[in-house]
C-alpha cells in the first residue's frame, strides 16, 4: 500500500488536565499497536500548559510531549483537505474528553474516533449523565451533586442523612479517580470536598456500595457490541489510580464469574446506558453488582477509556475475540461511518 493509499492517523494525546500522563502513557501503546502498512501516522502532543507540538521522537511506554510547535489552524488547514485522514485524541479528562476538542474537530470537518460533542460532553460530567440516567429509570447508587458555591456544613448534613456514611466524594468533570475519596465522618466529608474542588467546580457525593465492580466495554455506533463483562477486586478500599496505572495490584477476572442470565443483563444494560448517553465510538461502562440487592448499578461511563496494556478495555475486548490492533482498526472505521453520517445531515 502506497503513502497515498494509507489512512492518515493523528494520533492526539497530552493535554491540560490532571489526567496528562495517563494519555502519555496510552498514547504510546497505541502507537505501537497501529498498523504502519495500513496508517501513515502523524503524532501532535498538547502540554501541560495547552501549547501544541508536533511529536517526532517515540518512546516505547510513555511519550513526552515534546517537539515541534504547531498551531491548532495548521493542523487544520493540514488535514482537513486529506480525505483520508483521522484523528484518534487519547486524551483524558477536561479539555479532550469533554467535547472540546470534539468541538473543534467538527468544525474543522476532520473525522475523529469516538463519541461527539454531546455525548463527550455529558459522560465527562457525572452529575448530569448520573440526571439523565435517572430520568430514563437506569439503576444507579443514590447521590447529591453540589456546586462548590452551594458547598455549606447545612448541605453536607443533608447528604449524610440522605446517603448515609461512609460516602465517596469525587470531582464531578474527572477521572481515572483522581481526587476520588472516601469520607466516613464530617470532618473527613469536609477534607474530600476540599480536594474534589480542586479539580472541578461540581461535586458528587455518592453513597457507598458494598457490591462487586463489573465493567463492560462497548463498540459501536448505532448499533453496538458488547464484549464479556470483566470484574474488578481493588487492592484497596476502591479501584484508584494507583491500581490502574501504576502497581497492576487489582485483580481482574475476565470473564466475570457471572451466570449467563448476569452476563446478558448487564450486556443489554451497558448498551441502553451506552444509547442513553449519546456516546459513540467506544465506551466502558462501570458497574456495581448488588447481589441479592438492587442488581446491576450504573457507576459511571468513560468514552476515552485507558488504553494501557493493564486498561480493561482492550484486556475486556481481547477476551472477546478482538486484538489490540483489531479494535484500533475498528475504532478508525467506526469513525468515518460516524462522520459521513454527520455531514449528510449537516451539508447543505
Amino acid at each position: 500500500m502506497t503513502s497515498a493509499q494509507r489512512i492518515h492517523v493523528i494520533v492526539l494525546f497530552g493535554g491540560e488536565s490532571a489526567e496528562h500522563d495517563v494519555s502519555c502513557v496510552t498514547a504510546a501503546h497505541v502507537l505501537q499497536a497501529l498498523d504502519t502498512n495500513r496508517y501513515r501516522i502523524t503524532t501532535v502532543g498538547i502540554t501541560r500548559q495547552g501549547q501544541w507540538v508536533l511529536v517526532t521522537t517515540h518512546a516505547a511506554d510513555k511519550l513526552t510531549v515534546s517537539g515541534t510547535p504547531i498551531s491548532i489552524s495548521e493542523i487544520v488547514a493540514q488535514f482537513r483537505s486529506d480525505e483520508r485522514a483521522v484523528v484518534l485524541p487519547l486524551l483524558h479528562g477536561p479539555l479532550g474528553e469533554d467535547g472540546t476538542i470534539q468541538g473543534v474537530l467538527e468544525v474543522a470537518n476532520i473525522p475523529y474516533v469516538g463519541s461527539g460533542v454531546l455525548g463527550s460532553a455529558v459522560a465527562m460530567d457525572k452529575g448530569v449523565a448520573k440526571q439523565l440516567l435517572a430520568v430514563n429509570g437506569i439503576p444507579q447508587p443514590k447521590y447529591v451533586s453540589l456546586h462548590e458555591q452551594h458547598i455549606t456544613d447545612a448541605a453536607l448534613q443533608h447528604a449524610i442523612d440522605t446517603l448515609g456514611l461512609p460516602v465517596f466524594v469525587k470531582p464531578a468533570n474527572m477521572g481515572s479517580s483522581i481526587g476520588v475519596t472516601k469520607a466516613r465522618n464530617l470532618g473527613e466529608l469536609r477534607e474530600s470536598i476540599a480536594l474534589a474542588v480542586s479539580y472541578d467546580e461540581w461535586v458528587l457525593i455518592e453513597e457507598a456500595i458494598v457490591g462487586r465492580e463489573i465493567e463492560v466495554a462497548v463498540l459501536g455506533n448505532l448499533a453496538v457490541r458488547t464484549s464479556l463483562p470483566g470484574e474488578i477486586i481493588p487492592s484497596s478500599e476502591f479501584y484508584d489510580y494507583n491500581d490502574k496505572y501504576v502497581s497492576d495490584s487489582a485483580q481482574l477476572k475476565i470473564p466475570a464469574p457471572l451466570s449467563s442470565i448476569e452476563t446478558e443483563a448487564v450486556q443489554k444494560l451497558a448498551a441502553v446506558i451506552f444509547h442513553t448517553l449519546r456516546a459513540q465510538g467506544m465506551a466502558r461502562v462501570d458497574f456495581f453488582y448488588e447481589e441479592g440487592g438492587r442488581g446491576f448499578l450504573c457507576n459511571e461511563i468513560n468514552t476515552i477509556p485507558g488504553f494501557t496494556p493493564i486498561s480493561m478495555y482492550p484486556k475486556l475486548w481481547q477476551a472477546s475475540g478482538v486484538s489490540y490492533s483489531q479494535l484500533l482498526d475498528e475504532l478508525i472505521d467506526l469513525a468515518f461511518e460516524r462522520h459521513s453520517r454527520r455531514r449528510r445531515n449537516t451539508a447543505r
